[in-house]
């Protein structure tokens, strides 16, 4: 491991407090000491709560392993403390990643990152945008480029990938939060021309200025009202929804036959209306892979200024009740952000 510089015995840390609870406590604990070869340790300056997380153990038991520290806030933005030799980072790089959800999570003043799940944050980004960005814009790019339909070259100006997503009509629930503002930003960048989203009508106009080309408010009509009013011109062919539920139930509505229809939230043949005889290309359920490759590409649109994150609000480290809290409210426009450090 490259040279470290002088480090607490301890440090604070929240934790949850066991795997069938949602309450979270403060308390302090030892540094973590690396154990793999690629392991990286970063001081943290602010990181992000997922919605849900703290029932993942019960929900996938198979993804968060029984002897997993129960450390929240798998997204950070910190800076390089120690790493492998030959990693590509070295002692003080500024650098943001999702942390793997089977491992300890970054709501402490250290925490361990893999070198494959690393990234160099992109000039001019700061602690609070960096911590928003990695799992919306890595789940974001997957959903479209990799499990969708969308041709990932048309973001750097490929013709023929253009003119490929160009003929792709594509619609987004949770338009506004922090996976769907990043769907929709990606969408338009790669080329697509009509992108739908759904979200309440108070955040029209934000969705717009990402690159939204129509919005359906869900407070107002369902998707299935919506579509069957003139369905030939409403069907999409890619469907990205991070919400589940009904919502995910409305989509199959909304995709046409052949289509695609990606969830980050459920299964989507687990709501699929009784009696439909639709069939689809593809109708799936991932979960997203902490790719510092990945985000290194999205690193290049922020600096460049082709993409933003979408930060709802910033919370100070003793106030983390508030911020879950506000997390859980399902109200949020974007990523909610704790800060670890006074650096942030």
């Amino acid at each position: 491991m490259a040279a470290t510089t002088s480090l607490p015995e301890t440090m604070k840390s929240l934790l949850q407090a066991s795997r069938q609870s949602t309450l979270v406590i403060l308390t302090t604990s030892p540094l973590p000491a690396p154990i793999h070869p690629a392991d990286v340790l970063i001081r943290v300056h602010a990181t992000a709560p997922c919605a849900g997380e703290l029932r993942w153990a019960v929900d996938f038991p198979d993804a968060v392993p029984k002897d997993k520290e129960l450390v929240p806030c798998q997204d950070l933005a910190g800076t390089v403390i120690s790493s492998p030799s030959n990693s590509g980072f070295v002692l003080g790089d500024r650098v943001f990643c999702r942390i793997e959800a089977g491992r300890p999570g970054a709501a402490r003043d250290y925490a361990l990152a893999r070198v494959s799940e690393l990234a160099h944050i992109p000039a001019g980004l700061g602690w609070i945008d960096a911590a928003a960005t990695p799992l919306s814009a890595l789940t974001a790019w997957q959903a479209l480029f990799v499990q969708g339909s969308l041709d990932a070259a048309g973001i750097n100006g490929d013709h023929q990938a253009r003119e490929r997503n160009a003929k792709l009509r594509v619609l987004v629930t949770g338009a506004a939060g922090g996976v769907g503002s990043w769907v929709v930003q990606l969408a338009a960048l790669a080329g697509v021309r009509q992108v739908v989203a759904v979200c309440g009508g108070d955040k029209e106009d934000a969705v717009r200025q990402l690159g939204a080309t129509e919005v359906v408010d869900y407070r107002k009509t369902s998707l299935a009202e919506w579509v069957g009013a003139d369905a030939a011109a409403r069907e999409v062919d890619l469907v990205i929804d991070v919400v589940g539920g009904e919502t995910l139930g409305g989509c199959w509505a909304a995709v046409r036959a052949g289509g695609v229809l990606v969830s980050i939230n459920t299964p989507p043949d687990l709501v699929k209306p009784a009696g439909l005889e639709k069939e689809l290309a593809k109708s799936l359920f991932f979960i997203v892979e902490p790719l510092g490759s990945n985000l290194a590409q999205i690193g290049e649109l922020i600096e460049a200024g082709r993409a933003r994150p979408t930060v709802d609000s910033v919370w100070d480290f003793a106030d983390f009740e508030k911020a879950f809290a506000r997390l859980e409210s399902g109200h949020a426009k974007g990523k909610i952000i704790i800060k670890v450090s006074d650096e942030a």
